[in-house]
């Protein structure tokens, strides 16, 4: 019991210490688990858990290096400027169009499974049209998250992967019953970024019969001579490939945005010395994120500790032993509950591994299914992405210019309506049945 409440301590500790704004993210992620592990009696080990998270990070960390470097190529050579046009041009400067398409964007994006692709694609593209029309960035982080949680179930998405690997169930049975309260929850975005869009519209003054003409963005001289338009088909026909390959899983994504950058960089910037200045010019948008990512596998790290007897693993044995038996014959509905918090505390890997094969056996003891319990474990990933624990978010509050808190606090409220449509669903077409 004292291991859970450390790691609940160090959680709310964290959260406490961000949102008070008295340190900053990546000296909170590295600082406050190193002391609540030492509080826990792991001593210099501490710092050798620290490292395995952060080598349990190392294939994210990658592959954001080398996203953001691609796209901060594809961006720096040009290729988004006519989509973003004639985007704008279409909008005729009407924040609901563009609020409803990045909600149709973000949805269709998300479809790979990987939120980091998710948001660099959307933000590179989207981010030049919110700032000509002084739209508000959150409602971008909004809607990318919430599609994205959406997608996430898909059966080659992580937590769908992992309920399939530890229920031992099929793709396709455990896509079945999940497809209904998918594409509702879908819908219900785009219902939110239409209400988001009428806000806009009314706070910068837009009507739907008025045209806003909106000034073209002004670029230095350097930028535009690094601009690539005869190359524009190529950067896509490449972008596109990449992102198909990601979808057809031929390659991790590290690789392929690794290659994929060094192909960029060949083709639109043959010379070492312009190579170097537009790497230099991407890098300041690469440090904050890569060191957050590196932050929170310090603080997964630590959280999990030694194998089978850390932080995390009584979390786990805590959550279990709350559930009164007396709640048997709503289980399934429990195992949605508890989902909740417990994809938010903890990362996927500790919760489907550590928290459902306990809870499984003990609903299968009240005779509920494997598919309903896989079922009921996925319901909670309606907020999973409000998770300190993700390392995604900060590469989208880096893009958004948004902090944590605002984070958090804002989107919160739009997840639970994912989370009730989740629910109902699962309770209406019985896959969360009460025996």
């Amino acid at each position: 019991m004292p291991l859970a409440l450390l790691g609940f301590a160090m959680i709310v500790v964290f959260m406490g210490l961000i949102m008070a704004k008295k340190l900053s993210p990546f000296t909170s992620l590295i600082l406050v688990p190193i002391l609540f592990g030492l509080l826990a009696g792991y001593g210099w080990d501490t710092l050798k858990y620290a490292m395995d998270g952060i080598k349990d990070v190392a294939s994210t960390f990658a592959m954001m290096t080398f996203a953001i470097l691609y796209f901060g190529v594809m961006l720096t050579a040009g290729m988004f400027d006519p989509m973003v046009d004639k985007v704008v041009s279409w909008c005729k400067g009407d924040p609901l169009k563009v609020l409803v398409g990045t909600a149709v964007l973000a949805a269709f994006v998300s479809l790979d499974g990987d939120g980091t692709t998710t948001v660099m694609i959307c933000c590179t593209a989207m981010i030049p049209i919110y700032n000509r029309l002084k739209i508000k960035k959150i409602y971008l982080a909004n809607l990318i998250i919430l599609q994205n949680c959406i997608m996430n179930l898909i059966p080659w998405g992580g937590p769908t992967a992992r309920v399939m690997s530890v229920m031992n169930l099929d793709a396709g049975e455990i896509l079945a019953p999940l497809v209904p309260g998918m594409a509702l929850s879908a819908l219900y975005v785009i219902g939110v970024s239409y209400y988001l869009g009428l806000k806009e519209r009314k706070r910068l003054g837009v009507t739907k019969d008025v045209s806003y003409t909106v000034n073209k963005v002004e670029v230095s001289d350097e930028e535009k001579a690094w601009k690539r338009p005869k190359l524009i088909i190529f950067n896509l026909i490449l972008t596109a490939a990449i992102i198909a390959a990601l979808i057809m899983g031929l390659a991790s994504s590290a690789i392929l945005f690794g290659v994929g950058t060094a192909i960029a960089l060949l083709v639109n910037y043959p010379k070492n010395k312009v190579q170097r200045n537009v790497i230099s010019s991407i890098a300041p948008d690469m440090i904050n994120v890569i060191m957050m990512v590196l932050g929170a596998g310090v603080l997964m790290g630590v959280l999990n500790g030694p194998e089978d007897a850390g932080m995390s693993n009584a979390i786990a044995q805590f959550l279990v032993s709350v559930i009164p038996e007396s709640m048997g014959r709503f289980f399934a509905v429990v195992i949605a509950v508890v989902s909740a918090p417990g994809t938010y505390l903890l990362n996927n890997d500790a919760f489907y591994y550590g928290v459902l094969p306990p809870l499984a056996a003990t609903a299968q003891a009240y005779g509920f299914t494997d598919l309903q319990v896989g079922f009921a474990a996925l319901m909670g990933q309606a907020f999973h992405f409000l998770s300190p624990l993700v390392p995604f978010i900060y590469l989208l509050m880096d893009k958004t210019e948004i902090t944590l808190a605002e984070y958090q606090g804002y989107i919160f409220k739009w997840c639970v309506g994912i989370f009730v449509i989740f629910m109902g669903m699962g309770l209406a077409l019985g896959y969360l049945p009460i025996l």
